[in-house]
């Protein structure tokens, strides 16, 4: 009696060539098991990310709730759930690197120091230190804060720049640390310090708001890349955060997003077109 082999064949060949399902791992396993994405975000820093009448929002918000939604596909979840921490620019590392959100969705710059603790993502914005100062203050640059103080968030990217610029320029300025961009700029208004450093963005935020308006932008003083901390060595998690980003530039819905937090007919600038050209990757 002859046998079929025909079919055992084909059936080893399938077999032999079908790549098994890669199990989850690292924070996509965390998620799957509790069922949510917690996305850490700044109470503070509009338009990025700030505490709103519905809750959080801001730019930086809004992109990780596409990230959330690429993030519910790769784990099999329809409706994932997304809750939101609070955390502080003091705070954040510690709170991607311990777990407690699983993204930092604020204001963070990219520095290769921070890259011994964290990973990134791919840009999410580009934008640079500068001073908020009194309207007809002489104060138009870094130089111009010798023999004043000046006001800055501690452990921050701007305090660093701040600091190693006024020591390149050897002048005698004091550097007062606040807890928040509000304490900063209400030691401004009310003559303690001359000048008060932050990214240039959320500085014209607030200056465009009623209360501030008798304050003025002067100078900017560095180049500030964004990017969503996450853990690190957790590749899967953050190719899935990196695709839902580059999807969003490359389809176009990011200029959508840019007019909702910085103003209708707001467009990006030179630099930050060629952020999102530069990672618009392929699939």
């Amino acid at each position: 009696m002859q046998r079929n082999l025909q079919t055992p064949l084909a059936v080893a060949a399938l077999l032999a060539f079908a790549a098994p399902a890669r199990a989850l791992e690292g924070t996509l396993k965390a998620i799957k098991a509790r069922k949510a994405f917690v996305i850490g975000y700044l109470k503070d820093a509009k338009p990025m990310s700030f505490e709103g009448p519905n809750g959080p929002e801001g730019y930086s918000v809004d992109l990780c709730r596409r990230i959330a939604a690429e993030v519910g596909k790769a784990v099999g979840i329809e409706k994932l759930e997304i809750r939101y921490v609070p955390v502080t620019v003091q705070n954040r590392i510690e709170a991607v690197t311990s777990g407690k959100v699983d993204i930092d969705c604020g204001t963070t710059t990219a520095t290769l120091s921070r890259m011994q603790k964290v990973d990134f993502t791919i840009l999410t914005f580009i934008d640079g230190g500068s001073l908020a100062v009194k309207k007809g203050s002489t104060i138009r640059n870094v130089a111009g804060l010798a023999g004043e103080s000046v006001a800055v968030l501690p452990g921050s990217t701007t305090e660093k720049a701040l600091r190693e610029a006024i020591g390149k320029k050897s002048l005698d300025t004091k550097v007062v640390q606040v807890s928040d961009h509000a304490s900063g700029i209400s030691a401004v208004q009310g003559g303690k310090v001359a000048a008060y450093a932050a990214d240039r963005m959320l500085l014209a935020t607030m200056l465009s708001q009623p209360p501030n308006a008798e304050l003025d932008l002067a100078g900017q003083f560095t180049v500030e890349p964004y990017g969503f901390m996450v853990r690190r060595g957790d590749s899967d998690f953050r190719l899935v955060a990196n695709r839902a980003l580059s999807r969003t530039y490359r389809s176009g819905d990011i200029y959508g997003i840019v007019e909702q937090y910085f103003g209708a007919g707001a467009s990006p600038g030179d630099a930050l077109l060629l952020m999102y050209q530069l990672t618009s990757l392929p699939e």
